[in-house]
């Protein structure tokens, strides 16, 4: 299957090309002749599966060809994208300007954290689409800079994110602002009856679609547990970052002080790292995954908000330096690498109050995770565990615990480890 069958139009074919894109992902295999076809869409996949090019496509070719009939002023906004969060706006729009480059439609994000006043010259100068994040949006529209009364298309990206983060109230109340007439695309990682509640309540006679449902983890990624004090885990995390091939790794904390923590104890041990999490400017949050995705920091430490829309290619390893509350959260984690076919590993710590969260990740993925016993402190909260010890194998990802003889001699090891 190309692109081409699927009926996309030449600039975007073009546009695709320039990209390197040749191939359909199957979420995008299903969803863009359904919105081509005008049909109201439930699509249900997890991180990492072409998600965005699956609505932004079709919504860039509906626009487009109606923008060379229609009479319509130039300045309004037709198609509206809401998403949680302001990386993963940012992350929109740059699809779209790659995927629309040839097709003369004017794309905008407006997001909060930030100063409004560039937000609005753009849309003083006019829209066809809008990537917003609904406080910001609510705000603008409130102030009768936004008006959102020609919407044609409405989009809502990770949908379950946004209730997590309780943006519902927000959500409807933007609903309730755009046309009634309109195509509703509704993308989901999860199936959750809060998340179909609200689908019902905007979508009307939906296809649904679910590609890789949130329950399944990649094949591509290899998974390992380590079984550690919550004392002892930054510990371990400095042994591995010291010992381990890891070029780049993204550490997920549970807490906006914990990544805090962890960065500067990392980069006091002369590993650089960075935290990113909502606490932190935007323009502290751009600059440090500038510096991850451009290799100049080893490591950038987050959490589950921040982190949602963070897309870096060829990420070798994630790193759960605190398990998820939430299991499905486990899932997106790790989905952040081997993407695309490439390899990956994951690499979990695990205290003793964290065994429940666990017992109910193992559950979701129907699973066991491989144990990892070969580190320094496997007797911290170990003790009494008979799973199957992780090994890796000649031609998968390497395993945390092959050593580097180069990392072993950097300077600095035995003060990190026994920090």
């Amino acid at each position: 299957m190309s692109f081409q069958k699927l009926n996309v139009i030449e600039p975007i074919l073009r546009a695709l090309t320039n990209e390197g894109y040749t191939t359909p992902t199957p979420i995008q295999e299903q969803a863009i002749p359904l919105v081509l076809q005008r049909k109201d869409l439930f699509g249900c996949a997890r991180t990492g599966t072409g998600k965005t090019a699956a609505f932004a496509i079709p919504v860039l070719q509906i626009l487009h060809e109606q923008k060379l009939v229609s009479k319509e002023p130039n300045n309004t906004i037709k198609a509206l994208i809401l998403t949680p969060t302001r990386e993963l706006a940012i992350q929109i729009k740059e699809s779209l300007d790659a995927y629309g480059k040839f097709t003369g439609l004017k794309h905008a994000v407006i997001f909060g954290g930030v100063s409004q006043q560039t937000q609005v010259n753009t849309l003083r100068r006019g829209v066809d689409i809008l990537v917003a994040t609904p406080g910001r949006l609510l705000d603008l529209v409130n102030q009768r800079f936004v008006n959102l009364s020609s919407i044609r298309l409405l989009i809502l990206d990770e949908a379950d994110r946004m209730l997590d983060m309780g943006f519902v109230h927000d959500v409807k109340k933007i609903i309730a602002k755009v046309p009634r007439e309109r195509q509703t695309l509704f993308f989901s990682a999860t199936m959750a009856p809060a998340i179909r509640q609200l689908a019902n309540t905007i979508l009307m006679n939906p296809v649904h679609i679910e590609v890789t449902p949130v329950s399944s983890t990649a094949e591509t990624v290899r998974q390992a547990i380590y079984f550690v004090q919550k004392t002892s885990k930054q510990s371990l995390l400095k042994h591995l970052l010291f010992n381990a091939d890891i070029p780049m790794t993204l550490v997920f904390t549970r807490t906006k002080h914990g990544a805090d923590r962890v960065a500067k104890e990392l980069n006091s041990s002369g590993i650089t790292a960075a935290a990113i999490h909502g606490n932190k400017s935007q323009q502290a949050r751009q600059s440090a995954l500038l510096k991850f995705r451009s290799r100049q920091i080893q490591v950038l430490v987050a959490t589950d908000i921040a982190a949602r829309g963070i897309d870096i290619d060829e990420l070798s390893h994630v790193i759960n330096y605190d398990l998820p509350e939430v299991s499905e959260t486990y899932v997106h984690r790790i989905g952040r690498t081997g993407r695309a076919g490439a390899s990956g590993m994951a690499i979990s710590f695990c205290d003793q109050e964290e065994r429940i969260y666990l017992r109910d990740i193992e559950k979701l993925i129907k699973k066991a995770i491989p144990v990892e016993n070969e580190h320094p402190f496997k007797n911290a909260g170990s003790t009494g565990d008979s799973r199957p010890v992780f090994r890796a194998t000649g031609n998968t990802v390497q395993s945390a615990n092959r050593f580097s003889t180069r990392n072993r001699q950097r300077s600095g090891y035995n003060r990190a480890v026994n920090s």
